[in-house]
């Protein structure tokens, strides 16, 4: 088989954890580019791995030779770098949140459609093991219909795994355009309408700078959903989980509640009404601390290899980032604002 070529646009954290290291363990990828502002950090992968480095990821697509590129890069680059690879005709993988508004969004899922080349969201939630046990067990209807949930997605900050530690470029507002909500909420906005199959339809938030000094990005944030089924719950993002990661989710439904990613071993445990507890070991949602495969890439290669669209399309990834830009218009009007899902 032709292996896939790939290039990587962004030599940070997490092209380092995440899309760089899964690619090479990929049997049908060639890493073959690489760009970064800081020409050192291509340049050590571009040795590494046989490929050629760039300081600017323009001359990366005019030079051409790759069938894919990831995105690694600040938020307000996505979308730019996104449009730009597709126009060279690349398969783009693009890290969360794909845009910082709904248009850049739309544009870059047109650019795709254009050029038929697939764009995919870097949403590795859906793709954690006990999540999706989780989705399965829903799926059998013996907790019957989710009434309220919880989810939460919490650690100390990008200062504590950024590359860059406390000069990253997460504090700056410019580059990052939202904090903890951009970094973490976005993520639980698509696990949670991804496991409930359901979509937001009104927000309500609570999104502020709590305890981060000298940056004006959001560290925390409490938003109250509710879903087109009717269910309501909460989403919590914080940067200020000094003291142990919370990636975790609890569904209150007719029958029982499910936990997930509660326990350090019994990953999904749940407890119907009658008093029977089900307890699966399926694997951890990967943390800072502890890194687990993410699947994105997997899944992003393999939609290329057999021609089949991602599941985590650009599509999808608009309305997770619909979601959290309806949380910031709730902070900044003070009421609750309705989502549209023509």
């Amino acid at each position: 088989m032709t292996k896939v070529r790939v290039a990587v646009i962004g030599c940070g954290s997490i092209a380092e954890r995440r899309h760089i290291p899964e690619y090479a363990e990929h049997p049908n990828v060639e890493l073959v580019a690489f760009a970064d502002p800081i020409i050192e950090r291509a340049e050590g992968y571009a040795k590494r791995f046989d490929a050629k480095a760039y300081s600017d990821y323009k001359e990366l697509l005019a030079a051409g030779g790759f069938d894919a590129v990831s995105v690694c890069t600040p938020n307000i680059f996505h979308a730019e770098m996104s449009i730009a690879a597709a126009n060279a005709g690349a398969h783009v993988l693009v890290e969360k949140p794909m845009a910082v508004s709904e248009e850049e969004a739309q544009a870059m899922i047109d650019a795709a459609k254009k050029n038929n080349v697939y764009l995919m969201v870097g949403h590795n939630q859906r793709l954690m093991p006990p999540h999706v046990k989780a989705k399965e067990v829903l799926q059998t209807g013996k907790l019957g219909r989710v009434l309220t949930f919880r989810t939460a997605f919490s650690h100390g900050g990008p200062e504590f795994w950024s590359i860059d530690g406390k000069e990253s470029w997460f504090f700056r507002k410019n580059e990052a355009i939202m904090g903890a909500m951009g970094d973490l909420g976005v993520h639980k906005s698509d696990m949670i309408r991804w496991l409930l199959d359901d979509e937001v339809v009104d927000v309500s938030a609570f999104i502020g700078t709590l305890d981060k000094k000298d940056t004006d990005v959001d560290d925390n944030a409490i938003c109250l959903l509710r879903m087109k089924s009717g269910a309501i719950g909460t989403l919590v993002a914080s940067w200020t989980a000094y003291r142990g990661e919370d990636n975790g989710t609890y569904l209150w439904c007719e029958n029982g509640i499910m936990k997930i990613g509660t326990d350090p071993d019994d990953q999904v445990i749940v407890e119907l009404r009658d008093g029977t507890v089900e307890k699966y070991r399926v694997g951890a949602i990967s943390t800072n601390e502890k890194q687990e495969v993410s699947g994105v890439v997997d899944a992003f290669i393999e939609s290329i290899v057999t021609n089949t669209p991602p599941s985590i399309s650009g599509e999808e990834g608009k309305k997770s980032l619909s979601v959290i830009l309806s949380a910031f218009q709730s902070q900044a009007d003070n009421k609750t604002i309705s989502l549209d899902h023509k």
